[in-house]
């Protein structure tokens, strides 16, 4: 199968050795069973292949069944493995985005690359099953993530958006829902406004925050073909509620997020952990770096649970970084630049 020319110029991309250091050079062939994926493979004008090159600074040149790499060498095995994983991904059926790639090539850096995008060695496969879609990790710290969300009773998930807190939080819900694990979602934030007042909101409290809320039916409507929602949310199986709602009561049977947490204060946090009732799970998500909490001065009561519980057993506890982010790769970028600039 030969390989269409590609749109961009890649000589820019073949890294010159450093005058202090001789830099190895490599070139290896991977071959694919399978031709009739190979158009997948190699995406629309090469675009996955060019998006290996760019990143991994690599020539990549197909010949019949096979590619050819070459390139540092460290660059270059690093872009064997990216390949094959994406083969793999293609072969049983998942989705090949430019998402997808850019994590299997953040994870090819890593030392536990192959329990990340196969199968972990002492345990079943990380991944999470629902009605759309099966999701697995894009990063090593998503892959812990996934673990404790079937392991500990209650999980603390922080770092910058886009790492996927939430997301994987409501996917690993919903498959414990239609499974039949728990009886119940519920989800929760506090309606804490950023800049902007509720009042000024048309329409009644509902109307009020679910815009606050939108974020979590995004992730639902990702997971769950959107009759299905519908029909549960209106069946009270599925419940998206504001934090304040959640007083009074003891939440059993259910699997229940908290996102935004680093905007509820510490008595909201401590009425909130106190809802946890017989075969329940709870994960709270939020962002320790965007605190919204009225006045400022106000202590966080993220930090304080977070604080006080972690090491307690039956909490996990997961720290996701910017190097997390699994957005377009700029957005990672941003979130290293305003870290850097609070530091």
């Amino acid at each position: 199968m030969a390989r269409k020319p590609a749109p961009k110029d890649r000589t820019a991309f073949s890294p010159s050795p450093s005058p202090q250091r001789e830099v190895r050079r490599a070139q290896v062939d991977v071959g694919f069973d399978n031709q009739s994926l190979l158009g997948a493979l190699f995406g629309q004008f090469d675009a996955n292949l060019v998006q290996v090159e760019n990143r991994l600074g690599v020539f990549i040149s197909a010949r019949g069944n096979q590619l050819h790499i070459e390139g540092p060498e460290d660059s270059v095995a690093r872009a064997r493995d990216v390949l094959r994983r994406m083969y793999d991904r293609l072969a049983i059926g998942q989705d090949l985005d430019q998402g997808a790639i850019e994590a299997l090539i953040a994870m090819s850096d890593e030392p536990t690359f192959d329990g990340i995008a196969d199968v972990d060695p002492k345990g079943p496969p990380i991944m999470i099953r629902t009605r759309r879609k099966t999701i697995v990790p894009r990063s090593a710290t998503q892959a812990t993530y996934m673990r404790s969300l079937v392991r500990d009773d209650i999980i603390f998930a922080l770092g910058p958006a886009g790492t996927g807190k939430t997301y994987l939080a409501v996917a690993q819900a919903v498959a414990q829902l239609i499974t039949g694990s728990v009886q119940r979602l519920i989800l929760s934030r506090p309606a804490v406004e950023a800049g902007e007042k509720l009042g000024f909101l048309p329409g009644d409290m509902k109307d009020k925050v679910d815009p606050y809320l939108r974020p979590l039916y995004d992730a639902l409507y990702d997971c769950m073909p959107p009759e299905q929602v519908e029909r549960r949310l209106a069946s009270g199986e599925i419940e998206i509620a504001p934090i304040a709602f959640m007083r009074g009561r003891t939440l059993a049977d259910a699997f229940v997020i908290l996102d935004e947490a680093q905007n509820t204060t510490r008595e909201q946090m401590k009425m909130f952990l106190t809802r946890f009732g017989q075969n329940s799970r709870m994960v709270i998500c939020g962002d320790p770096r965007q605190v919204d909490i009225p006045g400022g001065d106000r202590m966080s009561g993220l930090a304080d649970a977070v604080d006080k519980l972690e090491g307690v057993d039956g909490f996990g506890t997961i720290r996701f970084t910017a190097a997390d982010v699994v957005r377009h790769p700029i957005v990672g970028r941003i979130v290293e630049a305003y870290e850097g600039e609070g530091s």
